[in-house]
């Protein structure tokens, strides 16, 4: 079979499994993404590498995994543009900004506390030859703290619970809290020295001309270029053009200052215009793009990165150990801070199961990890289970907790004292 052909194949073969795991989940209410990820995780190593050996041996040769790690890294940089387009401040009363930061930054403490505290058992077992032990913590750290907005936001919206206190809460907070994780990743990526020619000090100043660039310098131009027509309000053809030349070009000077390509992409989304318009069509024609073709993609790629043997021994007892610390501290940090905002038990709750989903967001941060050196496949593995599992939570823990608690009728306005 020649490179063409099994290209061609691999990705059939990951779309199709893609969209009937996706499709057989959504049956059970969960967001369609989480099918997709445990369809990246069956087709790796543990699933049909066990069970088919030799026609895996085939299709997914480790030298046939380059050009599938390429699709899904420029993927990942479409998605991180989306997500740094789509971050707002949030909003509302200075109440409700206030408690948004504090369940925010609640959901980041208490889990970095914790995964600081697992960090000495995990690293004596896990951790890969060459890390030192502080950056192998404060990546675990962060790993604990993720929240996956966009499965967030999918849930509220699939439950209508968008408009309610809880759920405005849990948006607000999900945004202080991606913005402060990734932040936080930045600085741990920049503590090893990344991928950079010059070390730590080489990567911290790239990171830090970067950022000026970005918004000293492009993000005026880019106000200018995307202005829209004055006849129509639309945008000429090619202004936009220059949008995916923006995010490649930041994408690959994060890449090669030493940090990962979505760093880049990340920031040079936050730059862009907050025109609800442009904004829209942004996402309309690069969402499809990023998230339909190419994130089925990386979940194959981080699928074939899996031990298909680490579920023995120490390996048990470090996924329960993962499992534990992320629940426990978004879950306890998150309801606590939406209690000490003034919400009662079942929305404070609420918020804090929404804020422990996980999704793409922490497959992104542990397949950096990975692939940075700063974990093992091992490690990774037990990770991407964590992942799978506090996701699946959400939707359901959700569910019953705001059974019969909110009724939103078809137009999105309740009735009564319902929220509007």
């Amino acid at each position: 079979m020649n490179p063409t052909m099994l290209l061609l194949v691999q990705l059939a073969l990951i779309l199709g499994a893609a969209r009937a795991c996706g499709a057989l989940l959504q049956r059970f209410g969960q967001p369609p993404v989480i099918g997709e990820m445990a369809a990246g995780l069956l087709l790796g190593p543990i699933a049909f590498g066990a069970w088919l050996p030799e026609l895996h041996g085939v299709l997914f040769a480790s030298s046939s995994l380059p050009p599938l790690s390429g699709l899904a890294n420029i993927g990942v940089v479409l998605f991180m543009f989306i997500v740094g387009v789509e971050l707002r401040a949030p909003e509302g009363t200075t109440a409700q900004v206030r408690a948004s930061v504090l369940v925010g930054l609640s959901g980041i403490v208490l889990p970095l506390l914790l995964g600081l505290a697992a960090a000495p058992w995990l690293f004596a077992r896990f951790a890969p030859q060459g890390i030192g032990f502080w950056p192998f913590a404060l990546f675990i750290a962060a790993a604990m703290s993720v929240t996956a907005f966009p499965v967030l936001a999918r849930i509220l919206k699939d439950r209508n619970l968008t408009r309610t206190p809880a759920g405005r809460l849990a948006l607000g907070a999900a945004v202080i809290d991606d913005a402060t994780v990734w932040m936080f990743l930045a600085i741990v990526l920049t503590l090893t020295g990344g991928n950079s020619h010059g070390g730590v000090g080489f990567t911290a100043a790239g990171a830090a001309v970067l950022i000026a660039v970005v918004f000293g310098m492009l993000k005026p131009v880019y106000a200018r270029v995307l202005t829209p027509r004055a006849s129509d309000g639309s945008y000429a053809p090619t202004a936009l053009v220059w949008v995916p030349i923006g995010v490649l070009a930041c994408a690959a000077a994060a890449e090669w200052i030493g940090l990962h390509a979505i760093f880049g992409s990340f920031l040079f989304g936050i730059c862009v215009p907050r025109d609800d318009r442009l904004l829209e069509h942004l996402a309309g024609r690069i969402e499809p793009l990023a998230i339909s073709l190419l994130m089925p993609v990386l979940f194959a790629v981080a699928g074939q990165a899996t031990s298909p043997g680490v579920f023995v021994g120490a390996g048990v007892a470090g996924f329960a150990l993962v499992v534990g610390v992320a629940v426990t501290g978004k879950l306890l940090g998150c309801t606590l801070g939406a209690r000490l905002s003034g919400h009662d038990w079942r929305d404070s709750l609420s918020v804090g199961s929404l804020m422990n989903a996980r999704g793409l967001m922490e497959l992104v941060v542990i397949k950096i990890g990975l692939d940075s050196g700063v974990i093992g496949p091992d490690l990774f593995t037990l990770l991407f289970g964590m992942t799978l599992v506090t996701t699946v939570m959400a939707s359901p823990m959700v569910a019953w907790l705001q059974r019969g608690r909110h009724t939103v009728t078809a137009s999105g306005l309740g009735a009564g004292n319902q929220p509007h």
